[in-house]
Order: C-alpha cells, then structure tokens, then sequence
C-alpha cells in the first residue's frame, strides 16, 4: 500500500469549553476514498478542518504522506503541503466578485508563472473535467448549486492535488446533481487520487467510499468498508444507515 497519505493519532479540538472532538484517530491510504459520516453536529466538519490544516487541533497528532508531523511543519513547510491539497467547501466558498474563469485561476495565478494562453488552456480544461465547460465567463449566482459545486472541484483540482477534501459536496442538490458530483469523485478516485468525504448522504457514501467512519458527540464509534456497515448489526451503524429517531445516537448538542 505504501506511506499513508494521513495518519490521525487521539485527535482533540474544542470551541470555547465545548468540545468536539474527542480523541478521534484514522488514517487515509494513497488512492482511497474515505468517508465521515455522521451527523449534525458530530464533529465531522470540523475533523475534516483540522485534517486538511485549516484549522490547529488543540491536542493529538497528524502526520502526512513523507512522515512529518503537521503540527511541527514552519509556514513555509504548511504552506508547501497545502499546496498538494485541495478543498471543497459545502457551500463552494466561489468568490462572486470573479468570473468562473477567475475564481478557478485563482490558485494558479497566486502559485504558477503561467502566461495568459497557458493559464486559458489550464483553466478550460479543468472546467471541461467537471462539465462546465463554456461556463467560464459567467458569475457564481448565475450558476445553480450543482454547477458551483463543480465550478468548486475545478478550482481545487488546479493545482493537481495528492489529496482532495470534500465538505458535504452534495448537501441541498437534487438527486440528478448529487449524482454527477459522485461520478467526478468516482472519476478522482479511478486516477489515485486520495480522498476525504464528510457528508450525512447514506446513498452517495455507499456509492464512493472505499471506507467509511462513523462519528458521534466528537468520537469515532464504528470504521469499516461499504460492505462491513451494510451488513452491520452495530446498532449505531443501524440507526444511522435506516434515519430512525431512537437508538444509541443520542442528538448532539454541539
């Protein structure tokens, strides 16, 4: 298999005196798809943060692909790394003062001595990669949620990643829409690319995970393949999978 791409140790984070996570630990291997599910409020968004770097976990380990620890990396050494990762934020974060053009060129622009015909060449073939292509000229609000979705996965595709997060990419599309974002992680992943998925989606997570993890009140109760938690009688995995209200996943106040 390799160096892990990620290796989380007794990960902690807390707002204010509410934590919200609580001693998680996982790992993601190179070209694997790995899924957090859990729900609102179990702390998978912001595992998801702390993973990709956006945000400091108070306590626990997190060392990346070469074995270095994220924690101890300079700004220099962070900020290297990072560029090796892409991000998809739940709500696309697409800047509405810039085209769909610009807001994809954006990290090539910031990062890469390109010249204009190079960076129109990138950036049309990453748009056509996610079907958007001719859409470059419009602005975000005149795209629908799935197209700046897709608009989003181009702009983290831009600078070829080694690991791509994922924060609830189909959360409020229709089911159509949720579809085509599945095949393009589908796609992702057929290339080696590895990747994180946070979503509560049980259809879209049995479609592209390699493996899945179960976090609850900030704990990571249950981890296995697609298979392992269908064919589960953990009755957590059970409750999750069928939406019951009653069952050991108490409601979470975080």
């Amino acid at each position: 298999m390799g160096e892990r791409m990620i290796s989380a140790t007794d990960l902690h984070h807390a707002y204010t005196r509410q934590e919200v996570l609580r001693g998680v630990s996982l790992h993601l291997d190179p070209g694997e798809t790995l899924v957090i599910l859990g729900g609102s409020g179990s702390g998978k968004s912001t595992l998801l943060r702390v993973l990709c770097g956006l945000l400091t976990c108070d306590a626990g380990e997190i060392r990346v692909e070469d074995g270095r620890c994220l924690r101890e990396m300079d700004e220099r050494e962070r900020e290297k790394w990072r560029m090796g990762v892409g991000v998809v934020f739940q709500n696309a974060a697409l800047l509405g003062s810039l085209s769909v053009f610009e807001n994809v060129a954006l990290p090539l622009r910031m990062h890469r001595n390109l010249d204009e015909p190079e960076l129109k060449v990138l950036v049309e073939d990453l748009l056509g990669q996610v079907a958007l292509d001719g859409a470059g000229s419009k602005m975000p609000q005149e795209l629908s949620g799935g197209m700046r979705k897709r608009a989003g996965l181009a702009r983290a595709l831009a600078m070829n990643p080694n690991i791509i997060f994922y924060d609830e990419p189909s959360a409020g599309l229709d089911p159509v829409s949720a579809g085509r974002i599945d095949r393009l992680i589908l796609e992702r992943a057929q290339s080696g690319t590895a990747q994180i998925v946070v979503t509560h989606e049980m259809g879209s997570a049995f479609r592209i995970a390699d493996r899945m993890v179960l976090l609850h009140q900030g704990h990571m109760v249950a981890e296995g393949t697609p298979e392992e938690f269908q064919n589960s009688s953990d009755p957590r995995i059970r409750q999750f999978i069928e939406g019951g209200a009653e069952g050991p996943l108490e409601e979470s106040a975080s």
